[in-house]
């Protein structure tokens, strides 16, 4: 196999080339191999491969079925290549950091964006969003979660996004969601983005209409304010910081993820959490990670259940009660913890924390410096869902 290795240079004037007789690729991202897990399409110019975030300078390859490049990747950085496929299709590749360059995210004015809203009984953080500046939509804040999503229900009922599918507006045809109109705006209090690109989704918090991830506050500050209902976006940091605990966040697989430590009969186990603000429970547990780190599972039991995935394989569900999870700083006692035997929500042994534990805290998320600020509200103290 044929290879060749690359930095990063301010301005390309000859491109790489690599060859290829597959369309599969295989990518290292930093030390984590997704094999097969990307296609090749010549059509799209560049394709844009974004590196897994992180601060740190790190190497990315792509393997082809012959050849490799690999692309020292650092934050602000893009590279651009092409891979030869069957020696005649062209395929204008990029290789993107997921931190946008530096010039970018500069902001001389300070800028404060207050936006209202609702705790829904499902414990997600439900604001109004407005689409084209005509439909007006229920999404929620999703920590865990990436870009802009909306349901296929609410693009057929409350949008004009199937303006171009008048057939399946009108019952005679499957809609297909995705050649969908064009979003040109999308308006959430005082914060717009432009030409933003909106998927399609069946996976929301209850009575959601879609879900906006971490990502799109790349640079800024969020602050979460249980108390007052209010998400705040900020440019700078904000001054009022007494009283919170500051951890860092680390990403996996460029989820935002928190440090924690439970401890059962006076052992430890450590673990990386991604914040599922979109989720009603307390804590999710990997089924990896339980089985990896022998965590006990003949804790304390609150519920169980059984569910069906769609091809009627059997998952048991248990919420169990945990002794201590050690988060911040902050001790939390008996924390109702899913465990569904079986079921692995990611590839890499992370678990998660609702929102039915996170709400207890008012929340700074510092996406420009990867730090988060944790303060108990007057929320801490309540029950937790499904407790007696």
């Amino acid at each position: 196999m044929a290879s060749f290795c690359m930095q990063y240079a301010v301005a390309q004037t000859t491109l790489p080339v690599i060859k290829a007789t597959s369309s599969k690729v295989t990518i290292n991202d930093g030390g984590y191999l997704n094999k097969n897990g990307w296609t090749l399409s010549p059509k799209i110019r560049p394709d844009t491969y974004t590196a897994d975030r992180t601060r740190k300078t790190k190497w990315v390859t792509f393997y082809t079925n012959i050849d490799s490049v690999r692309v020292k990747v650092k934050p602000g950085t893009r590279f651009n290549f092409v891979i030869l496929l069957n020696g005649k299709d062209s395929c204008y590749t990029q290789i993107a950091s997921a931190i946008p360059p530096e010039a970018e995210t500069k902001q001389l004015t300070a800028t404060h964006d207050t936006i209202p809203f609702t705790l829904t009984t499902y414990n997600a953080i439900g604001v109004k969003v407005v689409v084209n500046s005509t439909d007006t939509l229920n999404f929620h804040f999703d920590v865990s979660s990436f870009g802009f999503h909306i349901t296929q229900e609410a693009i057929l009922k409350k949008t004009k996004l199937l303006a171009n599918q008048p057939d399946a507006l009108a019952g005679k045809a499957k809609p297909n969601f995705n050649k969908l109109s064009r979003v040109s705006k999308f308006q959430m209090g005082n914060l717009v983005w432009y030409n933003p690109e909106i998927l399609p989704t069946n996976i929301t918090a209850h009575e959601m209409d879609g879900r906006i991830g971490w990502d799109v506050f790349e640079g800024k500050i969020v602050e979460i304010n249980y108390n007052r209902h209010l998400l705040i976006v900020h440019s700078k940091m904000p001054k009022h910081l007494k009283g919170y605990h500051q951890a860092p966040i680390d990403f996996v697989h460029s989820q935002a993820c928190i440090k924690g430590t439970f401890e059962v009969n006076h052992k430890k186990y450590n673990s990386y959490f991604a914040m599922d603000t979109g989720s009603e429970q307390a804590v999710i547990l990997n089924n990896d990670w339980i089985e990896k780190q022998k965590y006990p599972k003949n804790l304390k039991l609150i519920k169980s259940t059984v569910l069906h995935d769609p091809q009627g394989k059997k998952y048991e569900t248990k919420i169990v009660q945990s002794p201590l999870l050690k988060l911040a700083g902050y001790p939390l006692i008996n924390i109702p913890t899913l465990m569904v035997e079986g079921l692995n929500r990611s590839t890499s042994e992370v678990n998660y924390l609702g929102n039915d534990l996170l709400k207890r805290f008012n929340i700074i998320l510092d996406f420009k410096h990867d730090q988060i600020y944790l303060k108990p509200n007057q929320l801490f103290k309540m029950k937790y869902r499904g407790e007696a």
